[in-house]
């Protein structure tokens, strides 16, 4: 039996909410009640932001080898806790036990230790004025937040989470009102790990109270959000109206996959399948649009079914289950809406498209093909394992039909040509495009979108500018 605190991480302590306010939580592979745990109100949004301006100037000045250690020694704790944490999310989220602990967590690991490694070289650059000289500073913003989505929670978390800290900000942090619990576990190694108090703190709580408290609140300087493109909306411009604090947005995808005739078609299936059933689909960079060149098309779709039409559902925590559930019966029947759009558009159902038995929210693995480029199972996101396949011919009509999207986060190229590789990465409108792979994020690669996707980036050397503002100093040296 795992058991984590119930309350509100702040001052790194745990305690309950305003008038003992609670969300109650729900397994989504049975459907039954799994916990109970506090949901914060505005007032207790409050305290978590003073509880962050309090610590600022200590954690600020921090040495920045300091600020490495504790970061590299929470990545320890995160490994030592690995079966703990990827159980959670399992019975939170539906995430399959070996996901969580085989790529989520590991994940969550290498940035925390990338990051780490970042804290001592946030550096500035020195310049020549006509003056004399002139230098700039990288200096950490502030109190931040992050809000963050109920998909991969723990590793979006700490992809926020690193940068922040090792920048030398303190951070508040919005966990999913449909999976809070890996955030109880993660306030319980934050204090064991040896972080002062407010330098993080951790809550659960509605979008529609806690979130927007956030997003309205003005001593909060920024905001790293992680969710829908509508909620991204209402965060800009809520800090529009507020205080006009920082706000970087992954407003999720429609990501395309494009399979050439030339490419390795083995290669090319296993990760256009991986790319729409990993995590029931239910991933921004999902690859939900698959162009397949007419000459293989056939061929890829016969194969294709084959190979994705079924997966063992069952519970997410044993190794025979290869389909967890869909999160929770509002998302499932948004799921099961898009069949029928599916089927009005004139596209062919290939397989799937029903619920599946069990108390939990389970979706069959489907596909449409044939889909027309207007379609709305084409162009809108469906968030979950429905891939919509059409026929090209040309690279430039693929191009065009790659980027005839409002998304524009991910995209995946298969080809033997190299020439054409490029041709087309370069051609693409997507802020990550993987070749002959899907999907693979790395610490050290930025990674966000364009267009209706967002902008900013986590990841990598470019997300330390997300948290840091640049000053400039400059000196007079001239005589008088």
């Amino acid at each position: 039996m795992h058991v984590v605190p119930t309350g509100l991480f702040i001052d790194n302590e745990f305690i309950p909410a305003t008038n003992d306010a609670t969300l109650e939580l729900e397994n989504p592979s049975t459907g039954g009640h799994l916990a109970t745990v506090s949901a914060a109100q505005s007032v207790d949004i409050d305290k978590a932001v003073q509880s962050s301006e309090r610590a600022f100037s200590t954690w600020k000045a921090t040495s920045p080898s300091s600020r490495r250690d504790l970061l590299n020694t929470l990545a320890d704790l995160i490994e030592k806790n690995a079966a703990e944490l990827a159980s959670l999310e399992s019975l939170d989220a539906g995430i399959l036990y070996r996901d969580s602990k085989g790529f989520h967590i590991p994940q969550s690991i290498e940035n925390l230790r990338y990051f780490a490694g970042w804290a001592d070289k946030v550096d500035g650059e020195t310049l020549t004025i006509p003056e004399g000289m002139a230098y700039t500073r990288r200096e950490p913003i502030g109190v931040c937040a992050a809000i963050v989505p109920w998909n991969s929670p723990l590793m979006i978390t700490i992809w926020k989470l690193a940068p922040a800290l090792a920048a030398g900000n303190t951070l508040v942090i919005k966990t999913p009102e449909l999976c809070p619990l890996f955030g109880q576990k993660l306030g319980e190694l934050i204090v064991e790990a040896g972080f002062p108090p407010g330098v993080v703190n951790i809550l659960g709580g509605l979008g529609t109270v806690a979130g927007a408290a956030i997003s309205e609140h003005r001593s909060i300087r920024k905001i790293s959000f992680t969710g829908s493109r509508a909620v991204g909306s209402q965060i800009l411009a809520t800090s529009a109206r507020t205080n006009l604090k920082r706000v970087t947005l992954e407003l999720g995808g429609k990501g395309p996959s494009i399979i050439f005739a030339d490419a390795d078609l083995d290669n090319a299936l296993f990760w256009a399948g991986l790319g729409i059933t990993l995590n029931n689909g239910q991933v921004c960079i999902a690859g939900s649009r698959i162009y397949v060149q007419d000459t293989v098309y056939d061929k890829f779709v016969k194969e294709f079914s084959a190979r994705s039409a079924n997966a063992v559902h069952g519970d997410p925590l044993l190794p025979e289950t290869t389909k967890g559930p869909i999160i929770s019966a509002g998302q499932r029947n948004r799921i099961l809406s898009f069949v029928d759009k599916g089927k009005e558009s004139g596209a062919t159902l290939l397989h799937g498209g029903t619920a599946l038995d069990g108390a939990g929210h389970f979706v069959a693995n489907t596909a449409f093909i044939d889909v027309s480029q207007s379609a709305s199972i084409m162009q809108q996101e469906v968030f979950g394992p429905f891939a919509s396949i059409a026929p090209f011919s040309s690279e430039d009509e693929v191009i065009a039909k790659a980027n005839d999207s409002a998304y524009g986060l991910s995209a995946a190229i298969f080809t033997a040509d190299l020439n054409r590789a490029f041709r087309v990465t370069e051609a693409i409108e997507a802020g990550q495009i993987t070749v002959n792979m899907w999907g693979t994020v790395n610490a050290n690669t930025p990674f966000g979108g364009l267009k209706e996707s967002g902008f900013g980036r986590d990841m990598g050397k470019d997300a330390l500018e997300e948290w840091t503002s640049v000053k400039s100093v400059k000196f007079n040296l001239m005589k008088r």
